[in-house]
């Protein structure tokens, strides 16, 4: 987990990053298709409604996360960059902003990382734990749904 603070704008990251075997295209495409989206994204024991997914800048993503204690977690996200096959940002109801990132590594594989924005560090600080044991399980039900 890379924790970064860029000065200039005061944006206070959260980043976490796994090294997948399988190509940029791949595991975009596991983001770009919210049938596949629906199966690996959130934490492990939670599962995932898509409601609405316009994936293009601008477009909306409404879904709503079922925690395994049976309480619903409604999201929406709006689309702020899509750059096939490398990146994917969007901003959160909850106000923060996701950039995900799909880069390419040797023998065709990816680094793909997920960075979470935060207006401050004590706001970073405040549920990092959660966030770091949260983003490790969504990138284990990742690499299990590319076979990795």
């Amino acid at each position: 987990m890379d924790i970064t603070a860029s000065g200039r704008d005061q944006r206070f990251d959260l980043v976490s990053s796994r090294l997948l075997d399988a190509p940029p295209e791949r595991v975009f495409g596991s983001f770009a298709d919210p049938a596949t989206l629906a199966r690996w994204w959130g934490p492990r024991g939670f599962s995932d409604t898509i409601e609405a997914f316009e994936f293009r800048v601008g477009g909306t993503w409404r879904h709503v996360l079922h925690g395994p204690d049976g309480v619903d977690y409604p999201n929406l996200a709006t689309f702020t960059a899509i750059e096939a096959p490398h990146l994917v940002a969007f901003n959160h109801n909850s106000g923060k902003q996701f950039t995900l990132r799909f880069l390419p590594a040797a023998g065709g594989r990816t680094l793909f990382s997920l960075a979470m924005s935060f207006e401050s560090a004590e706001a970073r600080e405040a549920i990092r734990a959660v966030i770091e044991a949260a983003n490790e399980e969504n990138m284990d039900r990742l690499a299990a749904s590319l076979g990795a």
